[in-house]
């Protein structure tokens, strides 16, 4: 663990000095974040595994246990890259002692370098408890898909979001988180957060002038069904992937796989 934690440190220190914005994209798989491990300066292992990998219709179905085993995989096969684990639903919510003990079971079974928390005020005493156990944390407000059940909305529209959003940013910030994400968030609202905040602001259907900006990566590879505005596909896997088993289907129906090069002798 000494390797992940010092490896933790220095990542985390030099995100606060990158000039360049801070790219940070999800991994779940070995051969996904093999790939991504070569751009990305943090890799997150989100709890958007659930819709996107099991099909779940949010993220409040992933369980500890899934996370690990996927958080695994990808720090086994990333070599650069920060890596970051999504705390699932129901694992911090209830006592700042079972955030502790279930981030500590994250960490230390999968080898990851810092966990990521859901909310801001509501969740101060226990994201301060862990920074001081020395538990690395990631922070995240603005809209909360583990608060929402699937339905997704814009957030900062109402005046009581928009004085949250700061009171949040600012207990984090005193909690000792060293990033925070903010999705799903009116510009405007972050534009002001960014003036205010004194740890890198990383994004997602927030402001072009965020620290970094983070991405499900099968969101961007068009592979998943998932829209949004904030979303830019730079492919489409998806088609490839069915044109492919298409052409072997043809190949297969009309017997000419395997052939006798394709068998032992």
């Amino acid at each position: 663990m000494n390797v992940n934690i010092n490896k933790s440190r220095l990542a985390i220190n030099k995100l606060n000095k990158i000039k360049t914005p801070i790219l940070c994209l999800t991994a779940y798989t070995a051969p996904i974040a093999r790939i991504v491990d070569k751009y990305a300066n943090i890799i997150l292992v989100g709890d958007s595994l659930g819709p996107v990998l099991y099909g779940y219709k949010s993220t409040r179905d992933v369980t500890i246990e899934m996370m690990i085993k996927h958080a695994s995989a990808v720090v086994k096969n990333s070599k650069r890259s920060l890596v970051v684990v999504d705390m699932p639903f129901g694992t911090y919510e209830k006592s700042k002692n079972q955030a502790f003990k279930n981030a500590q079971k994250i960490l230390s079974e999968s080898g990851a370098s810092a966990v990521k928390l859901e909310g801001g005020e509501s969740i101060f005493e226990t994201v301060r408890y862990l920074t001081k156990k020395k538990i690395k944390v990631m922070g995240h407000i603005g809209m909360l898909p583990q608060s929402l059940d699937g339905v997704y909305k814009v957030y900062g529209r109402k005046k009581k979001e928009k004085d949250q959003l700061m009171r949040d940013l600012r207990f984090l910030e005193e909690a000792g988180v060293f990033s925070i994400v903010i999705e799903c968030t009116l510009e405007s609202l972050v534009n002001k957060i960014l003036h205010k905040a004194t740890v890198p602001i990383i994004g997602i259907g927030a402001s072009s002038k965020c620290d970094g900006q983070i991405i499900v990566t099968e969101d961007l590879l068009g592979l998943t069904d998932f829209s949004s505005k904030f979303l830019k596909k730079y492919a489409n896997i998806k088609q490839i992937i069915d044109q492919s088993i298409q052409k072997f289907f043809l190949v297969f129906n009309q017997k000419k796989y395997p052939k006798k090069k394709h068998c032992y002798k």
